[in-house]
Formats: C-alpha cells, structure tokens, sequence
C-alpha cells in the first residue's frame, strides 16, 4: 500500500501500485490535464510510470522550470521521426535537449541545409498534431541490438553495445517510431505544443571523434507558448545586432588573427575605451583603500607547485624554458593567476596585525590556454587582464570587509550600467585543498558576511575554488543575458601553504585570511559585455571617441581643428571632420561608428565661435557660444565617480 506524500505536506495512500496519472486523477480534473510529467523523491518521472512504495510526490506542468527541458528532449524525437518520414535511409544517432533547445545528429550521404527546414517543421507539426503517447518499454540488450540492426540503425547498434551490463535499457514509442532513450517524456506528443523552431545545422564527429563519420547535426529551439518563442528570437536578434565582434570591427575598437591565437590586438579606439575603464577603476580601488601592485608575468614552476596551482591548472598554463646554464631544467609559466605572486609581496618583511585588512590590486596580465574551439572574440581569450585583489585580514575582519567590497561593487555595476545583480554561494567542490575542518570554517565565515552584508544568494553546490567557497556575481544584461563577473573567496589555505604569517596583538604568529576578489572579473571579456549592453552607444564617458567636431564648408575647418584641440586639451577625446564631403555623409558615417556627440561648424560658427551640438544618432540641435558648449561637453564627459568631486 503506498503513499503518495504531496508537496503541502498531505498524504494520499493506495491499495496497489499506481501510476501519476492515477494519482492526478485522484486530486482532481485540474491535475489530471495540466500535470506533463512528475518528480518522484526528486527524480522525474513519466506520469505513466507505477509507483510501487511510499515517495514524495510533485506533479510537473508546463509552467515549471522543469517542463522545458521535457518540452525540448521531446521535440528532438519528433524532429527525428520526421526526418526519417521525410527522408528514408537517413540514421539517427543521439538526440538530447541543451540549453535554449535541443539538437539531433543524422548520418546521411547528403547533409541537411536550411533549406530542408519548412518541409521538416511541417511534419512536426503534422506529428505533434498526432498526439501518439509515448510509450516506455524496458528490453535487454539482445532485444534492442536485434531491433535496431533489424532497421539498418548502425549508431545506435553501438550505443547499446557501449551501454553497462548493469544498465537498464528503455525504449520509447511515438505512434510507430520507437528510440532508444532513457526518459522520461511527457504524455504525448502533442504536449510539446507550436512553440518551436529549427534554427542552424552543422557538421558534428561521431561521439566527438575526428576518425569517425561527419553527421549532420540540425539544432532547433523550443519552448511553452509563442509568446516566449517570439521573446527569445527577439533575444537572438538583438545580440546579433549587438555582437561585440561585428561591432568593434565596425568602430575600429580591435581585431583578432591567427599569429596570436586567443589575444586581442587593441586598436587606438578600442585602447581609448580600455584606459577610460582601467582609469575608472584604479580611481574607485585608490578611493576604496586598495594598494596597487605589479607581480612578473613569468614565475617559476615552484611557487605554482606550492601554491598547488600547478597540480590543478598545469594543463592550462603557458610554459617557456630558458637555456642559461645557471638556470638549466628550470621550466618556468605564463602566471594564469595574481594570487601566489601577491602572497609573496605580502611575505616581504614583518606584518603586523596594524597592517590588516591589507588590500592589494593589480591589474595584473595573465594567460591561460583555452582550446582554440572555446575561444570567442573578446569574452573568452587567451590573454587577458584581471581587475585582481587579495585582502588579507584577520578572520574578525571578514565581515567587514565583505561588506565593503559589496558596497563597492554594487556602486561600480551601477556606474557601468548595471543597477542589479544576482549573488551564487557556491561550496566546496569534489577536488579541493584543505581539510573538511577548514572547509567548514572558511564556508561559514562566508555565510556570515554575507549575512552582516545582507546578500541574499542562491546555492551553487560544488563551484567553489579549489582554496576556499565563494560568491558569485551575476549581472543580467540589456537582452536579458546572464554573466558571471565578479567573484569573492574566503581562502584559509593559500597562506598555509605559502608560509603567509602575520604578528597578531597578543605577540603570537598567525595566518591571515586571503579574501581573493574580482569585479569587473577581465577587462577583456567586460568590454565585450558592455560593447554588447550599449550596441556601441556608450555613455559619453566612457566612448572612445566622445565628440566630432565636423566642418560643412572648407572655410570652417581651420576652427574646427582649433576646436578639437581645446576640447582634448581639456581631457575629451575629440578628432575633427574636415573631410571635402556634405554634412550630412559626415552625419551617417559618425552614427554608423557610434560617435555620442558631433559638433558641426560652418562660416557663421566660425565668425560667432559657437557651436552646434548634435547628440547622435538624434536630429535635435543645440547652438552655444564656443566656452558654455565646452563646459557643457566637460560636464557631460565627466566619469560618474569624479561628478561629485568638487
């Protein structure tokens, strides 16, 4: 007799096993047609599976986040019927639903293109029109070899055959078209709904494989309305529009090549915006009581094995050898990280507990090897600069200190377009240094800034850094877009490990805590975000090219040259226009490279020395005497943090 416990707390008993529908059933007509699926303990079910013991039981409907991921593996069987309806001799390999979709591999002589689309969305409307339930069946291994050589389906022949002994093998049935498949589905295939859409198709190895056969992989999206289908295209629209690759080739910000694979070659644009953001950086880390160093960017295997960096990221690290004799066998590494070299400057001579909490920054140049496959524009390189810092303080300090840095941060995303933010815990993970016994002091001295500083954060369970947990700040951008930027991390270990002693009030030795601490995370990769936040439209401080002055006719260009230069001898990155071409070409062209302000001047701006302001890609004009339009564009280019200056 087993019962069912609900998520209320209720409890319903039966006399015999019994399936979720069933039990749907039971609570009401309601249930019984919107439930798609179920949880059992946890674990998702299909409602047509029996239920033999007492388990906790939730029911899963389209409006939980769960019945995407169902929407998606479903849609993907779908999209594999019908190609095989559609195109007769294709194989069907592996299926599953990703992140924003689901994608299917084929093995066919002649690959699919987009224009095969139309004709395979139609069918899958035609077969989820169908409504076939899905149909579970469990078989052994002989039965589902025989079956799908019996089809001439060679891949997934080898499926089963590379499957555990112990391995429980399932099929499932849509109507007549049977795959293999672990489940769970929902409870039939008109539950998967309109809301879809093939999106790309690409070539993809058998099992990753480059000695393998080419398949032909057909990615598609899906979701529970139109409404969000419609939402999400809009999305990807938007970042293509917004794609920080396209745009800083059209505003000559910087490129990308083959010679240096994974670093980014700043042009003069792109360096302007870079120094305007390390600038308002190293401004807001002086204010906030932060002592700027710089480390090598070469350091000997030694202190990375010590620091326990090499066991971890060695396989991720630049080495270079040198042939002094002095100095032979010595292999030495590209730093991936700022911290062991910031120990060693805090290991120079005596420190006393007067000299906590110690907060030292760098903007420090690092490199790790990423495979060339994950590599993508500016947001993941090679190369790239940390905005780093490493407080070291006593464990009392913790909280005070975490308090600051939130307070700091939440200050520097607001600057930089960025009001809210998201806040992950994230634990020990299954590899780490230290023992359980620091693990559980450093987690919860985390947990108790947080709860002085009054962050709230959701789980991450197993992301922490290998020395100690952390908190993860995560910023959602102008499209809806998720990134994870800055980082905070209550580390005890690095400073065992690396000898970090401190003379505290009572005479004794102590370690002193590390709290390892990023906002921005890489310049690089948050450029690339704010590219993207503001399509290239940044706010006036932060262009790289904040104002043009643009002459109409040649007499003009003398003065606006004179103006140009008053304007960057007052710190504003201006250039002037004296091209032989109309205003209105010169318009179009500084709109189509994001120019914030044009400046235009003709014969009577040049006799009255005024200006006509523009504010672009706007067509409202504002004319001022030449000294109020200076102080006006000064007062405009001031960086948010100097406003209140006096």
């Amino acid at each position: 007799m087993p019962t069912m416990t609900l998520p209320d707390g209720s409890q319903r008993p039966f006399d015999a096993p019994v399936t979720g529908t069933t039990v749907a059933a039971s609570i009401g007509p309601g249930l019984a047609k919107a439930a798609i699926a179920m949880a059992v303990d946890g674990a998702l079910r299909d409602l047509s599976e029996e239920i033999a013991a007492d388990a906790s039981l939730r029911f899963i409907t389209r409006r939980d986040p769960e019945a995407l991921e169902l929407i998606r593996h479903d849609c993907a069987h779908v999209l594999a019927e019908a190609v095989q309806e559609l195109f007769p001799g294709t194989q069907v390999t592996i299926g599953p639903s990703i992140e924003n979709g689901f994608y299917y591999d084929f093995h066919r002589n002649q690959p699919f293109t987009p224009e095969d689309f139309p004709a395979i969305e139609a069918k899958m409307r035609e077969i989820i029109a169908r409504g076939a339930p899905f149909a579970r069946q469990v078989v052994t291994r002989d039965e589902a070899i025989a079956l799908f050589r019996a089809k001439g389906e060679n891949f997934k022949v080898e499926l089963v055959e590379s499957l555990a002994a112990d391995q429980v093998i399932s099929l499932y049935s849509q109507g007549q078209w049977t795959d293999l498949c672990r489940g769970p589905h929902m409870r039939t295939t008109a539950d998967i709904g309109p809301a879809f859409k093939l999106m790309k198709v690409a070539g993809a190895y058998w099992r990753g494989d480059h000695r393998n056969p080419v398949l032909s992989r057909i990615y598609g999206t899906a979701w529970r309305d139109q409404k969000e289908l419609d939402a999400y295209l809009h999305q990807l629209e938007e970042a293509e529009r917004r794609d920080h690759r396209r745009l800083g080739k059209e505003m000559h910000l910087f490129h990308m090549q083959e010679e240096s694979t994974g670093n980014v070659f700043w042009h003069p644009n792109g360096w302007r915006l870079y120094r305007a953001l390390e600038d308002y950086m190293r401004r807001r880390l002086d204010a906030a009581g932060y002592q700027e160093v710089r480390t090598p960017q070469v350091v000997d295997r030694r202190l990375w094995e010590a620091s326990g960096h090499w066991e971890k990221f060695r396989a991720n690290m630049f080495l270079a050898t040198v042939e002094d004799k002095d100095e032979a066998h010595r292999i030495n590494a590209l730093k991936p990280m700022n911290c062991p070299c910031h120990v060693q400057i805090f290991n120079q001579g005596i420190r006393s507990y007067r000299d906590l909490p110690l907060r030292m920054a760098e903007f420090g140049a690092c490199h790790r090897y990423e495979p060339s496959g994950a590599l993508h524009g500016i947001m993941r390189v090679r190369g790239f600069t940390q905005d780093d810092a490493h407080i070291f303080c006593e464990e009392d300090q913790i909280a005070a200190e975490t308090v600051k840095f939130v307070a700091l941060l939440s200050s520097i995303y607001h600057d930089l377009g960025f009001p809210e933010f998201r806040v992950k815990f994230s634990d020990r993970p299954a590899v780490r240094a230290g023992d359980d016994t620091t693990w559980d002091r450093a987690e919860g001295a985390l947990k108790s800034a947080c709860s002085t500083a009054g962050v709230d954060y959701v789980l991450n369970p197993g992301e922490g850094a290998f020395y100690g947990p952390k908190l993860e700040f995560v910023l959602r951008d102008a499209i809806g877009r998720d990134w994870q930027c800055g980082t905070l991390q209550v580390d005890f270990v690095l400073p065992e490990r690396l000898d970090a002693l401190y003379t505290a009030e009572d005479g004794t030795r102590r370690r002193p805590v590390m709290l390892h601490r990023a906002i921005l995370g890489s310049f690089e990769r948050f450029i690339g975000m704010l590219i993207e936040q503001y399509a290239g439209r940044f706010p006036l401080w932060m262009a790289p090219r904040q104002v043009v002055v643009a002459s109409i006719v040649d007499d003009a260009g003398e003065y606006a040259r004179e103006v140009a230069a008053m304007l960057t001898g007052r710190g504003i990155r201006a250039e002037a226009d004296t091209r032989n071409e109309k205003i209105n070409r010169k318009v179009v062209d500084h709109i189509e490279t994001n120019v914030p302000i044009l400046a235009v001047v003709g014969r009577r701006e040049a006799e009255e020395r005024s200006l006509v302001l523009r504010r672009l890609p706007g067509r409202e004009q504002q004319t001022l005497p030449l000294e109020d339009a200076l102080a006006t564009l000064l007062r405009e280019a001031t960086p948010p943090d100097l406003l209140s200056q006096p």
